[in-house]
Parts: structure tokens; C-alpha cells; sequence
């Protein structure tokens, strides 16, 4: 594993230190899953170690000058960047901003994640009806601008 993905990977397991999912799992589980998807399709290493952070601006008080300042490059924070929603901002200008294909692998990999049947499977109907509209959309919206 390269430094800037065991560096991701530590900033992310802390930052999501006793974050759960929708399911009650850890939420660490899935930025996991997300980056070894993206291994498995050797997108590179920058990619990669992205997918690890890819909630982190989001979901944490963390901010892009933290995520450097703890020795991640610039082409790893911009790709978590690209993939991190704004407060306010549509979904259409969302995904019209996913330009790089870094940013669009490891939107796709997230996407397949969230949306696996699997693990859909543990929620309730109503979320899981939802979920699936919501993600067959941002499938959609992710392609259209391509």
C-alpha cells in the first residue's frame, strides 16, 4: 500500500470514529469498501487513497488544508474535492461538477456501494425504495455528463 493511501486510511478511521451507517454499521466499512473496489480496478493510487477520505470534507469538521497539512497531496484532496456535495448545491450541478475520471470512478465506486443489494437489504422498505431511486438517478445524472 502506498503512504498516501495509509495516509488516508488513518485520517479517515479516525475522523469516522464511532460514525454509523444507515444500518448501524460502522461507517468506516464503507469508505473500505468503496477504495477496494477502486484498487481492484487499479484506477491508481491517488484514486484510491481519495475513496478512503471521500466523505471526510463532508461529513467532518476536517477541511482540505488539514487533510495537507497531515501529508496527503493536492491531487488526492481535489479528487475527494470534486466528489464532495456543497451546502445548497443541486444534484444536477453536483454531478455536472464530477469532471476529472478519477472523481468519476470514485463516484461510480461510491455509488455501487450505497446501492448494494446487499446491503440494502438491512434497511427497512421505505428507505430501501427510496435509496434505489435515488441512486438509479445519480447513476444517471453521473453518465449524462460524461
Amino acid at each position: 500500500m502506498s503512504d498516501q493511501i495509509d495516509i488516508a486510511k488513518a485520517i479517515a478511521t479516525v475522523a469516522h470514529k464511532g460514525q454509523v451507517d444507515k444500518a448501524g454499521s460502522p461507517y468506516i466499512d464503507h469508505p473500505r469498501r468503496v477504495a477496494e473496489r477502486l484498487q481492484a480496478a487499479k484506477v491508481g493510487e491517488a484514486v484510491v487513497a481519495a475513496a478512503w477520505i471521500h466523505d471526510v470534507l463532508e461529513d467532518t469538521d476536517l477541511t482540505r488544508d488539514d487533510l495537507y497539512d497531515a501529508g496527503l497531496t493536492w491531487s488526492v484532496i481535489l479528487f475527494a474535492e470534486e466528489v464532495t456535495r456543497k451546502p445548497g448545491q443541486s444534484v444536477e450541478d453536483y454531478y455536472a461538477g464530477i469532471q476529472s475520471a478519477g472523481a468519476h470512478w470514485l463516484k461510480k465506486a461510491d455509488i455501487d456501494d450505497n446501492s448494494d443489494p446487499a446491503r440494502l437489504a438491512l434497511l427497512d422498505d421505505e428507505t430501501i425504495v427510496r435509496l434505489t431511486r435515488k441512486y438509479a438517478k445519480a447513476r444517471m445524472l453521473l453518465e449524462a455528463n460524461r
